[in-house]
């Protein structure tokens, strides 16, 4: 049961960090995209302030899951492990963080764009 509730985690962690990225691509999913991404941003740095900055709950469950399979030395981040495991490469958290963080904000950028200034008036947000 708990590798079930791994591989699950594991799926639900890739499609949150594709929604987080892509999301606003697609005009029937703006308002949730931005909705996302709002509360990734609530729990990196609000509930980051009692957790650690970058706080990820879904991590941190799926971390307690993988320590009672008997895994250890994991990674701060769910992003750092998945890098490792897709390439064999263990990359630097700051390094992975970064890049993380870039890609985000320039996802929150182009979601802020289309809910509020894109062109086509009938997908705003407040529409």
């Amino acid at each position: 049961m708990l590798r079930l509730a791994d591989i699950l985690f594991t799926i639900l962690h890739i499609v949150i960090i594709a929604f987080n990225l892509f999301g606003w691509i697609f005009p029937s999913m703006r308002k949730a995209h931005f909705a996302v991404v709002l509360l990734t941003l609530f729990c990196w740095f609000i509930l980051g302030i009692w957790f650690g900055w970058g706080y990820c709950p879904v991590t941190d469950w799926q971390w307690q899951i993988k320590e009672k399979l008997g895994e250890t030395n994991l990674p701060p981040s769910f992003i750092t492990w998945l890098a490792e495991k897709v390439t064999g490469i263990r990359y630097s958290d700051s390094m992975v963080n970064t890049v993380t963080l870039v890609l985000f904000l320039i996802a929150i950028a182009a979601s802020v764009y289309v809910n509020f200034f894109g062109r086509n008036k009938r997908n705003n947000f407040f529409d």
